[in-house]
């Protein structure tokens, strides 16, 4: 079992995408969307993974990710997603030692971006970058599961 120690910042202006290396295109839907375990598929450019989600402690949880096969896992969205499938564009943007991930959202979700950065340690310090706006690690109203 892995622990995802992460913050989540809305994102103020698009210079993310000028400080980007790479960008790739993400289908997701949720199977099960209780706030004690999620359980997510997701594609990401003809790569597929089921992930399980513990329940947040702040900016701490349990997860557990597995690769599955494409053609698994748009079966599970088309006929087990529970609520929206969520479509977005991730940026990924080195700043200052970290690697950021940057969510734009597409649909009815258009017009949200959502910054992300994995820690180490709940302890770790860093850098925003110029893109970052509001803190909103913890607000249920930013988990994708809630969206």
């Amino acid at each position: 079992m892995a622990k995802e120690i992460e913050r989540k910042y809305l994102v103020t202006d698009n210079i993310y995408r000028s400080m980007a290396c790479s960008c790739r295109h993400i289908i997701q839907a949720y199977l099960n969307r209780d706030p004690r375990s999620t359980v997510r598929v997701r594609i990401a450019d003809r790569k597929a993974f089921i992930t399980i989600k513990g329940k947040n402690d702040g900016a701490v949880r349990d997860e557990w990710e597995y690769s599955i096969p494409v053609d698994d896992a748009e079966a599970m969205i088309r006929k087990c997603a529970d609520g929206r499938i969520i479509e977005k564009t991730r940026y990924i943007v080195p700043f200052e030692g970290f690697t950021w991930e940057v969510d734009e959202f597409e649909g009815d979700l258009a017009g949200l971006t959502v910054a992300e950065i994995e820690l180490p340690d709940v302890t770790t310090t860093f850098k925003l970058p110029p893109f970052t706006g509001e803190e909103v690690t913890g607000d249920p109203r930013y988990y994708n599961s809630s969206l």
